[in-house]
């Protein structure tokens, strides 16, 4: 499968989906949800499978059963490329908004949330994390998660990574408008970039949050 861009009309589709989630809306525009969305999507992950590994692309349809909001399909198509949830993921994203893409921890078990914390607090390893993150927003990423309010129990207020300390989830993305590269294999590229600038993050997840023993 050779990725040759997201089709012509899959902002369009987004556009329409935001406007009307329905069902009838859904159906009506299903094929071009398949054509010009999820299968090059589908063709964008398995490109980039030999250098990242296996990818998959996550349901249209929303989880409503512990929301407020009932709309039944998601507004976007993600992907994403993870040994297991929440130790460090590749993630990339199509909307009416254009292209997204993201690395790290998106969500975190409490025993992973543990690993994380203590990894943190560590003089040496948590500054290796400050020093990624560091190099990561001088070229363009915007650091986002999950926070707490006040600072976790035990943590001294002048704790000099309070900040992350706050963290229930770390990951950082970047977003292209709408733009002509969504629409050919520029998109592809920007992907490939974008993932081998986390990698480094990535693995820090990987070595210091890992993989929950816990089940979801």
């Amino acid at each position: 499968m050779r990725f040759t861009g997201f089709g012509e009309y899959a902002v369009d589709f987004f556009d329409g989906l935001e406007a009307d989630n329905s069902k009838a809306y859904w159906l009506d525009h299903r094929d071009t949800y398949q054509s010009d969305v999820r299968a090059p999507m589908e063709a964008l992950l398995a490109e980039l499978a030999e250098e990242f590994g296996p990818g998959k692309v996550f349901r249209p349809f929303r989880d409503v059963r512990f929301s407020h909001d009932k709309s039944p399909y998601k507004t976007h198509c993600g992907g994403v490329v993870e040994r297991g949830r929440g130790g460090g993921a590749y993630y990339v994203e199509v909307s009416a908004a254009g292209l997204l893409i993201g690395g790290g921890s998106f969500a975190m078990a409490a025993d992973q949330l543990a690993r994380y914390r203590t990894a943190v607090a560590d003089e040496r390893r948590g500054g290796e994390l400050v020093r990624l993150l560091a190099a990561l927003t001088r070229r363009g990423w915007e650091l986002r998660g999950d926070r707490l309010k006040t600072r976790p129990r035990g943590v001294a207020a002048d704790h000099p990574r309070l900040d992350l300390l706050r963290h229930r989830s770390l990951y950082v993305v970047r977003c292209w408008p709408p733009d002509d590269a969504l629409h050919e294999r520029a998109a592809l590229t920007r992907v490939r970039a974008g993932w081998r600038q986390v990698r480094e993050f990535n693995e820090w997840c990987a070595d210091h949050v890992g993989l929950s023993a816990r089940p979801w």
